[in-house]
């Protein structure tokens, strides 16, 4: 074991060198790069000086030899240069102004006898024609290629950019570039665990080759947006003090054909140069996706790309050193081939941390903050259900700014409570104007919500209610916190959110014998869950238990399933529809009854939230216990007192 050791460490040192002799080349070059920049500009200014000097002269006039003779007669003209073929000089005018005169030279045996006997001074010169024809020709075509020249550095980056279409434009990272480690990442310790045995086969490959194992040649981050993949990547490429090769899927395809197999070729040949290191794929699916999926471009320059990667993880061998780490949130649509063992063979989920890894992801984002004593970080990840990583660096900030422009010196729990309103409904118009009976219809729509929310037994409870407009359209909300993290609903659950979603719109029902618009999202939010229970989760005692969703949503993308053929008759959309009001409907009713039984509770809640546009979650169970307790005969599904 120590000469494997000695080996490792042998091997580790030789790539660190040949990676400070690569980063000390590239800042050679990029001086050499602005040098020839300046050499450019300067050639470019000369150009033009002598482009100036010899063709864009000032205005010369041309007399004919026999005139140009009877002016050295009268002693009109000096200053001669004499060259073989025309004779420049200085001319007299009429009226005493002089100007400079043009002639072209003859024969002329007696020119410079004529000359001495009027005295004029004059020389001969020289005319170089081949420096002419370079000043006539060459110039002008080096000017174009020197522009050419610029545009393409404007373009690629080199002035062989044209040429380097098919070299990889991964970044590369030292071995001591990526200072990033395990302790700054939180909230998903089963993903660190499993990214564990990478780091040690890295660092003791022998170890693994001794006892016949071998390492997988790729792993497959998976996750929801900003989970923390990429940090995962970055961590481990940090912890186990190797190269780390970053490329994002989109950066393989080019709109010329073969230039993504050809990256895909360089990306592995530069690796293997310096194994053992990290390839890490951002985005995998920009390049991973399903061939055959577009039926008018089955041959495409992606699916090229794709099958150039697939050809290279089957060529390389683990004993190399190069471990593959791919990201993505759309693992739904990746290649089969790409998964299969072999490849891909390790998927690790980073999923969305629960209420104790908030908590571990909060404490690596405080670290540069300064916090008040007030601050209870347990307090804050109860509030948050539902946050990322990035969601929660982004409240820290919110937070840490929302301090500083009021000028505190730490940042305090108040400041946390405003950032989390902020994040979750947007920014706060106060200065938005509302005329009464709208704000009266707000007040008594977030009311409806909040009952609901209450008296039902599954719901979770209250934490604030406000009528101050946020965002781009909300007018209000009711905000809900709850009390553990849960992973299953039941039927009656899902009952109970419904009853909550339409609680806005009934309660305005019942006070303005009116209806507006203000409940579109809630309605739209409740035909979404009627729909799932009928054609996903197989809820409807008429259809039975089955499911119709053909269609499958993304795993960690809230976005609509693409649209697709249907697995049922149109009889049966017609049950289904049917089936969908019904639940609507029969929720409707319930959540009427119970609104107008209340009718005085909601009445003074709603005042009370006009008086003071926010009320938390305690004051609204305090209002609640003020205004007596509920009937023992309550009906199933609501919550007692």
């Amino acid at each position: 074991m120590r000469k494997t050791r000695g080996k490792t460490i042998k091997e580790k040192g030789k790539s660190k060198d040949i990676f400070l002799e690569i980063k000390g080349k590239n800042k050679d070059k990029e001086k050499k790069t602005r040098g020839f920049t300046l050499l450019y500009f300067i050639i470019a200014f000369i150009a033009i000086v002598v482009i100036n000097s010899y063709f864009f002269k000032a205005e010369v006039k041309t007399v004919q030899y026999s005139e140009f003779k009877e002016l050295i007669t009268k002693g009109k003209v000096s200053d001669l240069v004499i060259n073989t073929e025309t004779i420049q000089g200085t001319l007299t005018l009429e009226d005493g102004k002089k100007t400079k005169f043009l002639t072209s030279r003859v024969e002329d045996p007696d020119l410079v006898k004529d000359l001495q006997k009027s005295n004029i001074k004059f020389t001969g010169q020289y005319e170089n024609k081949f420096i002419k024809a370079i000043i006539a020709w060459v110039l002008p075509f080096a000017i174009i290629i020197l522009i050419w020249n610029l545009l393409m550095r404007k373009m690629g980056g080199a002035p062989s950019s044209v040429l380097n279409f098919g070299k990889s434009r991964g970044k590369i990272y030292g071995e001591d570039e990526i200072k990033i480690t395990f302790d700054d990442v939180a909230g998903v310790d089963e993903a660190k665990e499993e990214l564990k045995e990478i780091i040690e086969y890295l660092e003791y490959p022998q170890k693994f080759l001794d006892i016949g194992g071998k390492i997988p040649k790729g792993i497959l981050l998976v996750g929801p947006p900003g989970t923390g993949k990429t940090l995962l990547a970055k961590a481990v490429a940090g912890e186990a003090k190797v190269p780390f090769f970053s490329m994002s899927g989109s950066d393989f395809v080019e709109m010329f054909v073969g230039v993504g197999a050809s990256r895909v070729r360089d990306l592995f040949a530069q690796a293997q140069e310096k194994s053992p290191c990290i390839i890490f794929i951002d985005e995998l699916d920009a390049l991973g996706k399903a061939r055959g999926m577009n039926p008018l471009s089955s041959h495409d320059e992606r699916e090229q790309t794709l099958n150039q990667l697939l050809s290279e993880m089957d060529g390389f061998d683990t004993k190399t050193g190069v471990i593959i780490v791919g990201a993505t949130n759309r693992p739904e649509i990746l290649d089969p081939a790409l998964l299969r063992p072999g490849r891909f063979d390790r998927h690790i989920l980073v999923d969305r941390p629960d209420i104790k890894g908030r908590e571990e992801i909060l404490k690596v984002h405080v670290r540069g903050v300064k916090m008040a004593r007030n601050v209870d970080l347990k307090v804050i990840a109860a509030r948050t259900p539902g946050f990322v990583g990035a969601d929660l660096a982004n409240l820290v900030n919110e937070a840490a700014l929302l301090s500083a422009r009021k000028g505190r010196t730490s940042v305090g729990m108040e400041e946390f409570e405003e950032a989390i309103d902020r994040v979750v409904a947007g920014l706060e118009k106060k200065k938005r104007v509302m005329s009464k009976r709208e704000k009266e219809i707000v007040a008594y729509h977030e009311t409806g919500h909040a009952l609901m929310a209450e008296f039902l037994v599954t719901t979770d409870p209250v934490h604030k209610i406000s009528i101050i407009p946020r965002g781009i359209a909300a007018l209000g909300y009711t905000l809900q916190l709850p009390t553990e993290d849960r992973y299953l609903m039941t039927r009656q659950e899902l009952l109970d959110r419904l009853c909550v979603l339409l609680g806005g719109r009934v309660a305005e029902e019942i006070v303005f014998e009116e209806i507006s618009t203000g409940a579109q999202n809630d309605l739209a939010r409740a035909t979404d869950i009627a729909k799932s229970m009928v054609k996903e989760y197989g809820m409807s005692e008429k259809l039975g238990h089955m499911t119709f969703e053909k269609e499958r949503r993304p795993l960690f993308l809230d976005i609509a399933p693409s649209l697709g053929g249907k697995d049922y008759s149109e009889a049966t959309a017609k049950e289904i529809d049917g089936e969908v009001k019904r639940i609507i409907e029969e929720s409707y009713t319930r959540v009427k009854n119970l609104l107008t039984e209340k009718r005085a509770v909601m009445e003074r809640v709603a005042r009370t939230l006009l008086d003071k546009e926010s009320i938390d979650g305690e004051e609204l169970r305090t209002l609640l216990k003020e205004n007596g307790k509920k009937d023992e005969t309550n009906e199933p599904g609501e919550k007692a007192d």
